[in-house]
């Protein structure tokens, strides 16, 4: 025997021709399974499943995070619906998620997520495997076998620890299942084109992947990007197909059935759950909603600085370091000779997200890295080559050697280790940034907002960031119910206003002309009609987006109370700080995204305000513990703090 008896067992040499006996029951729907699962049962699918979801589970947020977390989290726990285009198949892939039994909705939800990247992972596995097929390194089968497995699971494993993916696995996000998606819906054509090569008709693996795809529009629409590519592997295996007028219609069909997911919509808004974007409950609201219409973009210019920067947006070296490109572009060298319609489908999917993402969407230079995230099926594709360009690497080397006829252990761990020099080499590197096991940032920004509010308060946000972990804290933890927490962006919508009765029910709101005044104009409106009635503030986004000449804001930590300026100031409450939970502000955590890093500087200036008002009052010992403190928060601010120091203490 040439090799370990033990490793024979992980590969029983399933070959393609087994696979494809049984003559007519090829036309069967759901035969893809007799491919699908024996791959799936593979150790190292298993494999490629359980370690990025160990890895996820290490580094996944406890919590609710910025961005759109709290606005997913409260979608998802309330069956709702959250922002254009809604989502649905998300929220319904999460909702049970919340029912686990063990840490709180939102750490159940950013489990969901980790889970979905994973079969994310799982898909790039899958995909490479069935690029490699057969492929042998030597004639002996078993080495062969496993020197391919070995690829596909590199090929997982360093798709999983890409920064990209990794950042949107430890939370809750869309994405990564919407690449599992598309990973599958490629798989089925693959199966479809070696069925077809081999001389069987068997379209259902068309049907069955145009009903993928019309169901994953219900996670992101982005997902159009793809057609060419699929279309154009379609084409290039039997452009005949195109003139089969029963199979187009059975395929727009199913793609049409898959599409019905987005029923959810507004079956769920007749409901009025706590989060109800857009009320899709009328087919004007709907469209709206699906449309994207709620976020109108502004023409601006495009000097080549921001479109070189909105291209790069898709940055393979980054997520696949310089090696990485090097096997891609290996790999499309290898498979022009023997799959140039798979080097092709590549390259038109690249070339299609570039021209409408930075071609045609324009996105400011501020907004981009959100447009990061749109790309992450990319990377996925990107994963599935770089193993392959990495088993060709082998296949070369090998080729090159000359290698005794026992492959004992020694070289099985060789080549195991060759291949993970890579994954290992990305995760040593991206884990400090993406390791969020302990962000409880967001959770506390909200709960200390909360915190500083009196019963019965209003509390006006502008940020989504500000607003989002409200909500979530709010709408599903359950604290402090007897607030009001309306978004100023969103006051221009009825839909909005009638979500808040208690605040908007009799407000002058409801009376404008449609579409009349903008977010300033109605918050002013807003605050006039509630100011004589209930207390009210704002955070600080708003505080220093919106000029409000008629009131005075006084200081409450990280909020402002608002009063008329014809009425006592008040005194801002210093006392407030200490009730503040401070988790990874005053010592540094790992994990700081863009809002992250806004909140730690808000903290920071809220200080720097409480210690200049101590200061100007005679306190300086207690100011300057507060001056130290945004110091310590943000160094950037030593500047700022220094000045006031030699003020006051000079005056002094």
């Amino acid at each position: 025997m040439k090799c370990p008896a033990i490793l024979a067992r992980f590969f029983p040499g399933r070959s393609a021709a087994t696979c494809r006996r049984g003559g007519s029951s090829g036309k069967r729907p759901l035969l893809f399974l007799c491919f699908l699962l024996p791959d799936c049962l593979d150790p190292f699918a298993v494999l490629a499943l359980v370690i990025p979801f160990a890895l996820y589970m290490a580094t996944l947020a406890p919590s609710v995070t910025f961005f759109d977390s709290g606005e997913f989290l409260t979608a998802i726990a309330s069956m709702g619906s959250a922002h254009s285009p809604g989502y649905p198949l998300f929220l319904m892939f999460a909702k049970p998620f919340t029912w686990l039994p063990f840490g709180n909705i939102a750490f159940r939800i950013n489990m969901a997520t980790a889970l979905s990247s994973s079969l994310a992972c799982l898909g790039v596995y899958l995909l490479a495997l069935r690029l490699l097929g057969e492929e042998r390194v030597v004639e002996d089968q078993t080495f062969s076998h496993y020197a391919v497995r070995m690829a596909a699971l590199s090929a997982a494993c360093v798709f999983a620890v890409t920064p990209r993916l990794w950042l949107q696995s430890n939370h809750d996000k869309p994405y990564p299942l919407l690449a599992f998606v598309t990973a599958m819906i490629l798989y089925l054509l693959l199966l479809w084109r070696e069925r077809y090569l081999a001389g069987e008709e068997c379209p259902a693996y068309v049907y069955a992947a145009t009903f993928l795809a019309g169901m994953a529009m219900g996670l992101h629409q982005t997902l159009i990007l793809l057609l060419p590519s699929w279309f154009l592997l379609i084409v290039m295996t039997d452009w005949r197909m195109l003139s089969r007028i029963r199979e187009l219609v059975l395929a727009a069909a199913f793609a049409l059935f898959g599409f019905s997911v987005q029923l959810y919509l507004p079956l769920r808004a007749t409901r009025k759950p706590l989060l109800n974007w857009g009320d899709t409950s009328t087919v004007t609201q709907f469209l709206w909603h699906v449309l994207r219409k709620g976020y109108p973009s502004e023409p601006h210019s495009r000097p080549p600085s921001l479109l070189w920067a909105q291209i790069t947006a898709f940055n393979i070296p980054h997520e696949f370091t310089w090696l990485g490109v090097a096997l891609l572009l290996f790999a499309l060298v290898r498979l022009w000779r023997s799959r140039r319609e798979l080097v092709l489908a590549y390259l038109a999917a690249v070339v299609s997200f570039l021209l409408v993402i930075a071609g045609h969407f324009n996105t400011p230079g501020e907004m981009i890295f959100l447009t990061e995230e749109f790309f992450t099926p990319l990377y996925l594709l990107t994963a599935v080559l770089v193993g392959v360009g990495l088993f060709h690497l082998l296949l070369f080397a090998v080729r090159s050697a000359h290698l005794p006829e026992c492959f004992g252990p020694s070289l099985y761990a060789l080549v195991g280790l060759m291949f993970f020099l890579l994954p290992l080499t990305l995760c040593g590197v991206n884990y400090y940034e993406n390791d969020q096991h302990d962000n409880y940032i967001a959770f506390d920004y909200a709960s200390n907002s909360l915190r500083s509010l009196p019963r019965d308060g209003v509390m006006f946000t502008w940020g989504d960031s500000g607003a989002f972990p409200l909500w979530y804290l709010q709408g599903v933890e359950r604290m402090r119910e007897d607030v009001d927490l309306p978004h100023v962006p969103h006051l221009v919508f009825d839909w909005y206003l009638d979500s808040l009765p208690r605040l908007f029910r009799e407000s002058s709101l409801k009376k404008r002309a449609s579409g009349a005044p903008g977010p300033e104009a109605c918050l002013r409106m807003a605050i006039g009609d509630i100011i004589g009635q209930r207390p009210v503030h704002v955070d600080f986004s708003t505080r220093y987006s919106v000029s409000l000449r008629d009131y005075s804001a006084v200081q409450r930590g990280i909020v402002y109370r608002l009063r008329r300026r014809s009425e006592p100031g008040g005194l801002p409450e210093t006392s407030i700080w200490e009730n503040y939970n401070n988790r990874g502000i005053l010592e540094k955590i790992s994990f700081l995204d863009l809002d992250t890093g806004k909140a730690i500087l808000i903290y920071a200036n809220g200080h720097l305000e409480t210690g200049e008002f101590l200061m100007s009052e005679g306190h300086i010992r207690q100011g300057r513990v507060m001056l130290e403190r945004a110091e310590r928060i943000a160094p950037e601010m030593r500047s700022a703090v220094r000045q006031l120091l030699m003020r006051y203490q000079g005056e002094r």
